[in-house]
């Protein structure tokens, strides 16, 4: 199998393929990957901010039962396997977009798995912040707001973009996982001819390039960390 899977005329069948489909479905991928952070970012920060504000003895305490039931909600989510949750929100996603299949499709089983998960490291990022700036914050009269605001999202600001280096390289393995189930993208090319029509050199190919985007992803996120890290900058 292997040995014919480099044979002249297979490798010219599957450059085809790379030069026909591969730039549309690696825009695709870009593209539902982007959006589906984004989302579960504005839907995730602000509940990983509940989490730490909202508990005893934070700048916001918030009722227990509220934040309880927050807790079991995202756990509850993050528990249930992507493939499982996709099928589950058919439904929703025909709701909201007119459709179960396609690439626009998949942005919303995306956004439901990736948030909690999102709210989980926003949560870990905010806990890193040292109380004592809090506590002066207090001192000085802040608002409980104001805190939040110009405190505690500034100073783990650094944290923050690392931990959404971790979502977007994880939602780009999401998205390619979405291509089982009618996901566009380079999910939807590895599965259609690498495992459907067993033309496993572009099936080889995109596991590469989705590589390469997770490199870069993970480059450009190391990079934005390391500016924004005032520690850092006192060194240089």
């Amino acid at each position: 199998m292997f040995a014919k899977m480099f044979d002249a005329a297979v490798v010219a069948e599957a450059a085809e393929i790379l030069k026909t489909e591969f730039p549309f479905a690696t825009w695709e991928t870009l593209y539902v990957t982007v959006i589906a952070t984004l989302l579960a970012i504005v839907i995730g920060l602000p509940l990983g901010v509940l989490l730490v504000a909202g508990e005893k003895g934070g700048v916001l305490p918030l009722p227990s039962w509220l934040m309880r039931t927050l807790g079991v909600i995202i756990n509850l989510l993050r528990s249930v396997p992507f493939l499982i949750l996709m099928i589950m929100v058919f439904p929703l996603a025909r709701l909201i977009v007119g459709t179960t299949v396609g690439t626009v499709a998949s942005i919303v089983p995306l956004v439901i798995a990736a948030f909690p998960f999102v709210a989980r490291l926003a949560e870990s990022s905010l806990r890193e912040v040292n109380p004592n700036i809090i506590e002066m914050a207090q001192s000085t009269g802040a608002t409980p707001m104001q805190i939040i605001v110009k405190v505690m999202i500034p100073e783990s600001v650094p944290s923050l973009i690392s931990n959404a280096t971790i979502a977007i390289t994880t939602i780009l393995g999401y998205s390619a996982m979405s291509g089982i189930i009618g996901g566009g993208g380079l999910g939807k090319i590895a599965i259609n001819y690498g495992y459907y029509r067993y033309k496993y050199l572009v099936m080889l190919a995109a596991v590469i390039l989705l590589i390469v985007m997770v490199e870069v992803f993970q480059g450009i996120g190391t990079y934005l960390a390391k500016k924004s890290d005032k520690r850092l900058k006192g060194r240089a």
